[in-house]
């Protein structure tokens, strides 16, 4: 089994981003199955291309996209993302939709195909805090979310490719200037991903 799993570069002045972190400390192999690290960009569009061509290139049986959350105070296993693009700030590039559809031919929303509660349960059987979160947000991360979603079910639908998205909290450094904001070890973030990933094989087999 191979899985795909992504992380953002840093975004929103943070100098680190804890989602492409975390991915980096993962071994190869978790499980048995090969595990394909990509860091995407915070830019609408080439984000989904990034993501995109690592499918075309390592043909995956699943896709795990990760994603900051600042603020979260435990990873958040995302269930559904929608067709809508609307940035409270400007991407790395400056962009910045209002309210403008990610696919004009699209459905309104995605679900996962992830086992979503089997991870938050897994997870939270580590002693770290997990839950099923019903809003991946309107930036780049639901862009990416629902952009995967939409090509495992059209352009890649003969390939039977599960996809989703995990959300995860600041880790401390990044809290130093901001005292009030939750935050997690990234040992624990990594050992989140682990476990995901061997919830997503051992229903695979």
């Amino acid at each position: 089994m191979k899985i795909l799993i992504t992380g953002f570069d840093p975004f929103g002045g943070e100098i680190i981003n804890p989602s492409y972190e975390a991915v980096k400390l993962l071994l190869d192999v978790v499980s048995g199955a090969e595990i394909i690290k990509a860091e995407i960009p915070t830019v609408r569009g080439k984000a989904l291309e990034v993501v995109k061509s690592k499918i075309e290139e390592c043909n995956p049986d699943a896709v795990i996209c990760v994603g900051q959350a600042g603020g979260a105070n435990a990873v958040r296993i995302e269930r559904i993302a929608i067709n809508l693009d609307d940035y409270r700030f400007p991407d790395n590039e400056g962009n910045q939709p209002i309210d403008e559809p990610i696919y004009a031919d699209g459905p309104n929303a995605y679900f996962s195909t992830l086992p979503i509660k089997a991870i938050r349960d897994a997870i939270i059987e580590k002693g770290i805090a997990a839950e099923v979160s019903n809003s991946a947000g309107l930036f780049v991360c639901n862009h990416v979310f629902y952009s995967i979603r939409h090509l495992c079910e059209t352009r890649f639908r003969e390939r039977n490719i599960i996809s989703g998205f995990i959300h995860v909290p600041f880790i401390p450094e990044q809290t130093v200037d901001k005292p009030n904001e939750p935050s997690m070890p990234l040992e624990d973030i990594v050992t989140a991903l682990k476990t995901a990933v061997e919830v997503i094989v051992a229903n695979h087999e």
